[in-house]
């Protein structure tokens, strides 16, 4: 075998050991190399890209197909790093401008401790269902309740776990979430019908989360939570920071213009925009300083530890740090996509399905491998879609079924530490994902219903007409 073969080479399909040997060496890298020697991810990543690259070689592709594959796949994800690093900016102007600190403030004077997950989770919650977006969520309401955590001492671990799950609530079953449009679309169903099925499997999985939340949250009240630190936080903020209603616009713009369907990126640089202006007008802050803290983060300077802490955060060069991360992932996922291992992996999960139960689990199944292995919300429903899809029809199954099955399997994503949803959240609220991923509990359990429902029976919907996009179906 050649090194780099020529153009001219016959390429091939990979086989089955060709094709788990990629897959097998990334799960050895991040299990043994992350999770016993805490080695660097992005180099682990690397490491895993390589073999996948050398395994291309084999099929013979050659360097300018990798290459190809590796740029086409982290095209596809610019447009939400763009995201991350524009959240940066406008992380450091809220706080520049005194909406962070005084959201804190009040939180910290409303809320109580011992519901606070129960709380956030719920609040995430209601908003993601308005604006139909986890990213948009998390940036904004999940924001200040980080900052309250920190202020009342709650571990940031839970906390971030619940906002990552209330955020993802209106991500699976709001009419206005671009992940659930797209698996409506792969699986050729109706929306509205589909949002009425997934009812079934998401309540029971976010239910769960908030009775955890209430159990674990009980704790803090007593243990946790120290009056003092609280008072401290509260008159050292308001030491620091003027109060206004108008620091509320920042974060409203964000939340309406998401609300109206409106391109994120522009709304987020007219927050921060507005954010900057109110930091000269209220706090005082000259333009410069502001513009310094969009690049490098806000530098907080109180004397108080607990506070400057809590309010060193966002800054163009923290998200490049964390979206190094993600380019890692998506050329691992690039190179595997273009050879065609991806692909031959879920067709031979596909050869399981031989009864319902069977078709609904490899149909889980191919989501969570490609979200896993993608690190793609948007893949992980697009792929078993289009490929489940006539498996789905010839049973005599409603595309709904599909549909609910790879949009439970794909909320996954935000607790892949490599998927391009971590390394957002991990940006958003300074908790890694490693951390919070097990107390997203919604994240994690919401497709164990799809599996159980498929094999009791319950709540599977037969076809009824041929074209399923339409209502009533």
């Amino acid at each position: 075998m050649k090194l780099f073969p020529s153009r001219d080479l016959p390429r091939r399909k990979p086989t089955t050991w060709e094709a788990a040997v990629p897959i097998v060496g990334m799960a050895l890298l991040l299990g043994v190399g992350y999770g016993v020697f805490q080695l660097p991810v992005e180099i682990l990543m690397i490491c895993a890209s390589c073999i996948a690259g050398l395994m291309a070689l084999r099929l013979g592709y050659g360097w300018k197909d990798i290459e190809s594959g590796i740029i086409d796949s982290i095209a596809k994800a610019f447009p939400a790093q763009m995201i991350i690093i524009v959240v940066g900016v406008m992380i450091a102007s809220w706080i520049a401008c005194g909406s962070i600190p005084m959201l804190i403030d009040f939180g910290l004077r409303t809320v109580s401790p011992s519901m606070f997950l129960v709380t956030s989770c719920l609040v995430c919650g209601i908003i993601s269902l308005l604006t139909g977006t986890a990213y948009g969520t998390a940036g904004t309401v999940g924001i200040a309740f980080i900052g309250i955590a920190q202020g009342m001492g709650i571990p940031l671990a839970p906390a971030a776990g619940a906002i990552v799950a209330g955020s993802y609530l209106g991500d699976k079953i709001s009419p206005f979430a671009a992940s659930l449009n797209l698996a409506v679309a792969a699986a050729r169903a109706n929306l509205i019908d589909t949002i009425q099925h997934l009812v079934w499997t998401t309540v029971p999985a976010y239910l769960i989360g908030l009775v955890v939340y209430g159990i674990v949250g009980s704790r803090y009240a007593v243990h946790n939570v120290s009056t003092e630190r609280i008072q401290i936080i509260q008159e050292t903020i308001r030491a620091n920071f003027h109060y206004s209603w108008l620091l509320l616009l920042p974060p409203a713009i964000v939340l309406v213009l998401t609300f109206r369907r409106k391109p994120v990126i522009p709304g987020m640089l007219l927050s921060s925009a507005t954010a900057l202006i109110l930091a000269r007008l209220i706090q005082g802050k000259s333009l410069l300083s502001g513009m310094e803290y969009c690049v490098s983060g806000y530098k907080s300077k109180t004397g108080i530890l607990a506070v400057d802490q809590l309010l060193a955060r966002g800054g163009l060069h923290d998200m490049m740090k964390i979206s190094l991360v993600a380019f890692c992932a998506f050329a691992f996922a690039g190179i595997i996509q273009k050879t065609g291992i991806l692909d031959l992996l879920l067709v031979k999960i596909l050869k399981f399905a031989r009864t319902t139960a069977l078709l609904i689990a490899t149909a889980v199944a191919a989501a969570l491998s490609t979200a896993m292995v993608t690190g793609s919300a948007y893949l992980s429903v697009l792929i078993p879609g289009e490929l489940f899809a006539p498996a789905f029809k010839a049973r005599d199954l409603a595309a709904k079924n599909l549909a609910r099955a790879t949009q439970e399997a794909h909320s996954i994503v935000p607790v892949v530490p490599w998927a391009i949803a971590a390394v957002y959240m991990t940006g958003t609220l300074g908790v890694s994902a490693w951390e919070y991923a097990p107390w997203a509990i919604f994240n994690y359990t919401g497709f164990l219903f799809p599996l159980l429902y498929g094999w009791l029976g319950f709540s599977i919907a037969p076809r009824k007409v041929e074209d399923e996009t339409q209502a009533g179906s």
